[in-house]
C-alpha cells in the first residue's frame, strides 16, 4: 500500500522579536508549534480555528514561501523542507496555492491567458497555438468561456477572478492545492459555485486539497477530515462527520457551538468559554487552552497534552477527554450536559 501524498512532521515556525533595551533573551512569536498531519491523494483536509491560530502560516510553510524553524514536509517521501532552491524547483509543480483575495493575487497588468500560461512557461516553452489551446482548456475546466482569456482581472467579477486563480493553480497539473480562505472574500451565492467547482475538479483530477477556513458550514460540506488548531497547535484531528456529530476537545465544541445557525427558532447550545486567546509570545504553561477551558484540571496547567488516538479514528490533545494513560473518554454529543443554554 502506498503512503500518503503529503506528510507533515513536527512543523514549527518561530519569529524572533527585537529583544528591546537591556534584555538578554530574545522573545519569539510561536506561530506554529509541532504540527503533524498527512493528506492522501484525492482527500480534502480542512484546517480550522480562530484568527491568529497559525492556519495561514502552516500553508505558507508547506509552500516554502517561508522557511520552517523545525520539522519536515514530505511529498511522496521526499522532504522538501530540506531542499535547496535548485532542488525545490521540480517539486513546486506538485503543490499550488489559491489565495484569499483574487484581486491582489493576480497581476492586474496581465490578461487571463497570460496569467494562466505564466507558471507553465517557467518550466517549458509553448508555441502561440499551444498557449491559446491550454488557456482555453483551463478556462473551460473552471467554468469560464475561452473568450475571457483576453480580459484583464479588473474586467472580471470576484467569482470570475477566483476561477481564474484556480485555473492558474491547475496549469501545472498539481497533486495538491492549498486553498487559504479561498471563498471568504466572495458573495454567498458565488461561494457555493466555487465550492462545487473545487469538488468537481477533485473528482475529475483526483487532486488533494488543504482547505483553510473559519466558516464551519463550508468545512462540514467539503471536508473528509478536519484539523482544529489553537495557538499554533493541532488540538483535534478527526473525520468530518465524527467531528461535527460528537466534538471531543472543549475548544472544538466551542467552535461548533458558536457557528451561526440558519434557523431563528432553534435554541443554540454553547460551551461556556471566557477570556481572550493568549499571546503566542508568552503562551500559558501546559495546555494553551486551559485559561479558557471549563473542564481544566491541575494537570492541564502543568503539562502539554499529547495528541492521543481514540477508538473512532480521531486524535485529540486533552488531558480530560483523551488522557494519555488510563481509560480514554468518549467524545461528547452536542446535547450533553457539558453544554449550557445561552
Amino acid at each position: 500500500m502506498s503512503g500518503p501524498l503529503l506528510k507533515v512532521e513536527n512543523l514549527t515556525k518561530h519569529y524572533p522579536l527585537s529583544p528591546g533595551f537591556l534584555k538578554k533573551t530574545i522573545p519569539v512569536v510561536r506561530a506554529v508549534e509541532g504540527v503533524s498531519f498527512s493528506v492522501d491523494a484525492g482527500e480534502t483536509l480542512c484546517i480550522v480555528g480562530e484568527s491568529g491560530c497559525g492556519k495561514s502560516t502552516v500553508a505558507r510553510l508547506l509552500m516554502r514561501l517561508i522557511e520552517p524553524t523545525d520539522g519536515r514536509v514530505l511529498i511522496d517521501g521526499t522532504d522538501i523542507a530540506g531542499l535547496k532552491k535548485g532542488e525545490l524547483r521540480a517539486w513546486r509543480r506538485r503543490m499550488q496555492m489559491v489565495f484569499q483575495d483574487p484581486s491582489s493575487s493576480l497581476n492586474p497588468r496581465l490578461r487571463a491567458a497570460e496569467i494562466i500560461i505564466e507558471p507553465v512557461e517557467n518550466y517549458r516553452r509553448l508555441s502561440p497555438d499551444q498557449r491559446k489551446a491550454l488557456a482555453a482548456d483551463l478556462l473551460r475546466k473552471v467554468g469560464m468561456s475561452p473568450e475571457m482569456m483576453h480580459r484583464l482581472p479588473s474586467e472580471m467579477s470576484g467569482g470570475q477572478r477566483q476561477r481564474l486563480g484556480i485555473a492558474r493553480a491547475l496549469a501545472l497539473e498539481p497533486s495538491l492545492i492549498i486553498a487559504d480562505e479561498a471563498i471568504s472574500a466572495l458573495d454567498v451565492s458565488v461561494q457555493a459555485q466555487i465550492l462545487n467547482l473545487l469538488m468537481d475538479l477533485q473528482q475529475q483530477l483526483r487532486i488533494a486539497f488543504i482547505f483553510i477556513s473559519h466558516d464551519l458550514r463550508v468545512v462540514e460540506h467539503i471536508a473528509h477530515r478536519v484539523a482544529v488548531m489553537y495557538l499554533g497547535r493541532i488540538v483535534e484531528l478527526a473525520p468530518c462527520e465524527a467531528l461535527f456529530a460528537k466534538p471531543c476537545h472543549p475548544y472544538t465544541e466551542a467552535l461548533i457551538a458558536a457557528a451561526p445557525v440558519p434557523d431563528p427558532a432553534r435554541v443554540r447550545l454553547t460551551v461556556p468559554i471566557e477570556g481572550e486567546v493568549p499571546s503566542p509570545v508568552n503562551p500559558p504553561l501546559g495546555c494553551a487552552f486551559h485559561p479558557r477551558c471549563p473542564l481544566a484540571v491541575e494537570r492541564c496547567r502543568a503539562e502539554v497534552p499529547p495528541l492521543v488516538p481514540m477508538a473512532d479514528g480521531r486524535i485529540v490533545a486533552c488531558h480530560v477527554r483523551a488522557p494519555a494513560t488510563g481509560v480514554r473518554a468518549q467524545p461528547v454529543a452536542l446535547d450533553s450536559p457539558s453544554f449550557a443554554l445561552r
